[in-house]
C-alpha cells in the first residue's frame, strides 16, 4: 500500500480531521539520513505532522516546521507543500537514548524537552505567517497539539507514531490531526475528548494495520465522518544539479576561480535529502566564461 493522506469533516462540519499513512516516506527519510531507531521515530513523527499541516494549505503555499530542542538530535527541519510533498532532516541522526520506563522509544530524550516549535507558512505574495511555542514534552504529538492551541488558537488533538522493527526497518508510520471548528458545542467537544481518551495510542492503531480512514472512524465515529479528499504523499526534495549550477553562477568570478584553482571543482550536499552534487573543473570554467553547454 502506498502512502496517502485523507481529509475529512465530521459532526455536521464542526470537526475537521486529517490522517496519514507515511510508512514509505519515513523509511526513505531514514535511509537517506542513516537514522537510528529513535531518531527515525523523531524524524518520522515530524514528517507526518508537517505533511498534514502542508495539506491544509492552498495552491503553491508551503510550510516549514522547525523543532529546536535541547536534545542531541535537534534541530529537526521539515518542508512541505499543499500537494503532499515533504522533505526533512535532523542534526543528530545517530542518537538512541535508553528506552522509557514503559519500553518505548525515548523520542523526548533525542529531541529534548526544552526549546521551541516554530512554523512558517509561505503564502504567496502575502508576508509569511510565523508562529512559535515552547516545547511541552518533546514527544512531538503533544507539542504540535500545543502549537495549534496557542499559536493558531484552534483546539486540536495530534497523534503521531512510528513503528521501527528489526534491522531498523519502518514497519508503520502515520498520524492524525483532529480540530474543533468555531460553533462546536460543549457537548460535542466533551464527546470528542472522551473518544480520544478511550481509544488505543496511535502507535497501536498503526501496528494493528488500520488505514487512515479507519483511524478517523475510530476517533470520530464511523457514521459521523465524511471524507472529502484523498491525496498521495511522498518524501520529495526539489534539489538538483541545475539548482547548484545556478547558485554558483550567482557567485563572484573570483570565488569561482578559487574553486577552479584550489579544488579543481566543487561539491555540495543537500541537507534535506543528503544527495551529493559534484561540479567539475570544466563545468566551472564554462560558468566563468558564460559559454553554453547542453550538459549544464
Amino acid at each position: 500500500m502506498s502512502d496517502y493522506l485523507v481529509k475529512a469533516l465530521a459532526h455536521d462540519g464542526y470537526i475537521r480531521a486529517y490522517a496519514i499513512r507515511s510508512t514509505e516516506m519515513v523509511q526513505e527519510a531514514a535511509r537517506r539520513h542513516d537514522t537510528w531507531r529513535t531518531t527515525t521515530a523523531a524524524l518520522g513523527r515530524s514528517l507526518s505532522a508537517g505533511t498534514m499541516m502542508g495539506a491544509m494549505l492552498k495552491g503553491e503555499e508551503k510550510i516549514t516546521v522547525k523543532i529546536e530542542g535541547n536534545g542531541p538530535a535537534s534541530p529537526i527541519i521539515i518542508d512541505s507543500d499543499s500537494e503532499g510533498n515533504a522533505r526533512g532532516y535532523l542534526k543528530g541522526p545517530h542518537v538512541d537514548p535508553e528506552r522509557t520506563l514503559h519500553g518505548k522509544l525515548n523520542v523526548a530524550g533525542a529531541v529534548g524537552t526544552e526549546g521551541t516549535l516554530s512554523v512558517v507558512k509561505y503564502q504567496g505574495l502575502k508576508d509569511p505567517f510565523t508562529g512559535s511555542v515552547p516545547l511541552v514534552s518533546g514527544e512531538l504529538g503533544e507539542d504540535f497539539t500545543y502549537y495549534y492551541a496557542v499559536s493558531e488558537q484552534i483546539p486540536s488533538s495530534v497523534g503521531l507514531g512510528v513503528i521501527v522493527g528489526a534491522e531498523e526497518k519502518v514497519e508503520a508510520a502515520g498520524g492524525f490531526i483532529v480540530q474543533v471548528l468555531p460553533g462546536a458545542g460543549d457537548k460535542l467537544i466533551s464527546q470528542i475528548e472522551e473518544r480520544l481518551s478511550s481509544i488505543p495510542p496511535i502507535s497501536q492503531l498503526l501496528q494493528d494495520g488500520l488505514t487512515p480512514e479507519e483511524i478517523l472512524q475510530r476517533l470520530l465515529g464511523e457514521d459521523d465522518v465524511k471524507f472529502i479528499d484523498h491525496m498521495p504523499v511522498a518524501f520529495s526534495c526539489h534539489c538538483s544539479k541545475e539548482r547548484v549550477l545556478r547558485a554558483i553562477r550567482g557567485l563572484d568570478n573570483q570565488d569561482i576561480q578559487e574553486m577552479i584553482d584550489e579544488d579543481e571543482g566543487a561539491e555540495t550536499q543537500c541537507h534535506f535529502c543528503n544527495e551529493v552534487y559534484r561540479v567539475s573543473k570544466q563545468e566551472l570554467e564554462q560558468l566563468l566564461t558564460g559559454s553554453e553547454d547542453e550538459d549544464l
